[in-house]
């Protein structure tokens, strides 16, 4: 087990406030570091992920920026829907950064799935962001796109006691990690009790209920606003061939690919990344 180092302790110290807000009759939570002052800067989850996962690196950018990070429906804190499409979770994105007082000059950072729905939402609101950082995701290139296999519903997993359901957590899609210490954070964060005992507390349903019909390519190309891309050099997800595709459809886009880095890149080089998006987002700033 890695040894947890001070500055994730430093991190996690700066305690977030917690805050909701409603669209289509349900409820979204997101946090909020620093509501004092600064450009806004939002983070956004990817798949069957929740906003905890910003905890060690949302602070990092107190000093300049009003950091937010969201849970978008059907997972972490935020209700589950009968249905999930992207122009939901565009609204949602936008529902968030109106509720926290965000200004159009908003950075948007977003993971994987959350990447997606966030160019979703650039495309469909082009005046309500000013700059979109897409981590390990984009439009892949159709080499590497994989078809959709039907969901089938099983039964939600129910643990007995906490510790028992945090030894299940998994990172999605799977990979190793060195710094578990990053990996425990996010799993202490992911259960939710019941009667029973305890569930994850995203939408076992989602899949099954999410609309997949969306075209990201096109959202890339339409999209205005400062756009990069940060994607791990040894990623399973994202290649270096989808950020080349990436470049054909955004000419104007930014790569970064980060050494030493899966899917889950700033889980992998917390540190490394954090200092590439400072230089991103302060160059947009300059």
């Amino acid at each position: 087990m890695s040894t947890i180092p001070e500055w994730f302790w430093e991190a996690v110290d700066q305690k977030p406030e917690s805050h909701y807000t409603e669209i289509d009759d349900i409820d979204l939570h997101y946090l909020s570091w620093n509501e004092a002052n600064g450009r806004g800067l939002l983070f956004i989850h990817g798949h069957n992920a929740h906003a905890h996962w910003w905890d060690f690196i949302a602070p990092a950018f107190c000093d300049q920026y009003h950091p937010i990070a969201m849970d978008m429906s059907g997972m972490g804190d935020s209700d589950h829907r009968e249905s999930y499409s992207a122009g939901q979770y565009a609204d949602e994105i936008v529902a968030v950064a109106d509720a926290a007082g965000l200004g159009a000059d908003t950075l948007v950072v977003a993971h994987s799935f959350g990447g997606i729905m966030a160019m979703r939402a650039c495309a469909r609101y082009p005046d309500r962001f000013g700059g979109l950082v897409l981590v390990d995701s984009g439009a892949k290139h159709p080499d590497d796109q994989k078809t959709r296999e039907p969901e089938r519903w099983t039964k939600p997993k129910v643990y007995p006691d906490f510790d028992v359901a945090r030894s299940r957590f998994r990172l999605q899609p799977p990979q190793s990690c060195d710094n578990d210490y990053l990996v425990q954070h996010i799993a202490r964060h992911s259960l939710d009790s019941i009667d029973e005992g305890w569930v994850w507390k995203f939408d076992e349903e989602l899949n099954a209920r999410m609309d997949w019909d969306m075209d990201p390519a096109a959202d890339a190309a339409s999209i205005q606003i400062p756009m990069a891309l940060i994607y791990g050099a040894n990623s399973e997800s994202f290649s270096s061939k989808s950020a080349d595709h990436m470049k054909t459809l955004a000419p104007s886009l930014e790569v970064v690919e980060l050494a030493d880095a899966q899917h889950h890149l700033f889980l992998d080089q917390p540190e490394n990344f954090k200092q590439v998006l400072r230089e991103i987002l302060d160059r947009w700033s300059a």
